[in-house]
């Protein structure tokens, strides 16, 4: 299984949409984090960064906020979302592992923003 964080200095990002970085947890059939990277989300913004984690094989998003337009293109790329979460990248995904983070899809971004 692939976890990806939305990663900021390590802690989790607030903006799904604005990340520069996810940090990747690469796991074993145990549960065991078998390997941590940072993956530069480049080009991607908004839109595009769903498609481009699905590319590289990730299976569960844990984040802080994220709005309606990246909850729908996640879901449809079958990544499980868990938003909402602060703190720290490494502890989120440990918390995930144990099964004590609580599952949540619902956008949580309401903010308008200027795109160009």
């Amino acid at each position: 299984m692939i976890i990806a964080v939305t990663y900021d200095n390590g802690v989790i990002n607030q903006h799904f949409g604005k990340t520069q970085y996810m940090k990747i947890y690469e796991t074993n059939d145990s549960k065991e984090i078998q390997k941590v990277h940072l993956e530069s989300m480049g080009k991607h913004t908004h839109h595009g960064i769903a498609g481009y984690i699905k590319e590289i094989g990730v299976d569960v998003l844990i984040c802080g906020g994220l709005g309606q337009g990246a909850v729908d293109a996640l879901e449809a790329a079958g990544i499980t979302i868990y938003a909402g979460n602060t703190g720290n990248c490494d502890s989120a995904v440990i918390s995930y592992l144990n099964g004590t983070m609580v599952q949540n899809s619902k956008a949580n971004c309401n903010h308008h923003h200027e795109h160009h």
